[in-house]
């Protein structure tokens, strides 16, 4: 059970804490985005691949994105962008629609309370955005790597000569992990 959680917060926000840890200024943010982009598409959470969430940062407020739109890196559905900003684009795959949601501005120190009482319009922009839609979720069969011998999903197999070794192994023995 987490400690301290404030009284009176929304029941999907109480999930993201629980599921995050606790409850800090980076998992409201994520939870106000993920909110807003959910409200700005006219959905609901996804029960499987519906929606695609792409995040450019791997912060806290990632978790709150995964609880309320129901993306996650095993669907498939959450793709994440290394370039360090607090941004989330949400795709509906059913018409292929899509809101880009970043902050305004960063205020740090603002308490829990103080960032769920700003209005959206003050600390978000929420517009609609062209986005291609990533293929849907594929699996593939693993197989052993040649040299460690861990399962490895086939399409991340690199020929090493006659043999196929996982991007680990390629990269201690100097192989080329380009496909």
């Amino acid at each position: 059970m987490i400690e301290d959680i404030p009284p009176g917060l929304p029941d999907d926000f109480r999930q993201a804490i629980g599921f995050h840890g606790h409850l800090c200024g980076g998992l409201t943010r994520g939870y106000r985005m993920a909110r807003a982009a959910l409200e700005a598409l006219g959905v609901e959470r996804a029960q499987d691949e519906e929606l695609v969430a792409i995040v450019e940062n791997d912060a806290c407020g990632v978790d709150a994105v995964q609880v309320l739109t129901g993306c996650t890196f095993g669907k498939g559905n959450l793709i994440f962008r290394d370039y360090g900003k607090h941004v989330l684009t949400l795709l509906r795959r059913s018409d292929g629609r899509a809101v880009r949601v970043s902050l305004r501005s960063f205020e740090r120190g603002l308490a829990t309370e103080e960032l769920l009482a700003l209005p959206a319009e003050q600390m978000l922009r929420v517009e609609a955005v062209e986005a291609d839609l990533p293929a849907a979720a594929r699996i593939f069969e693993s197989q052993p790597c040649a040299e460690c011998g861990e399962a490895t999903m086939e399409t991340r197999l690199i020929e090493d000569g006659e043999q196929l070794i996982c991007r680990d192994c390629a990269l201690r023995l100097g192989v080329n992990p380009s496909p």
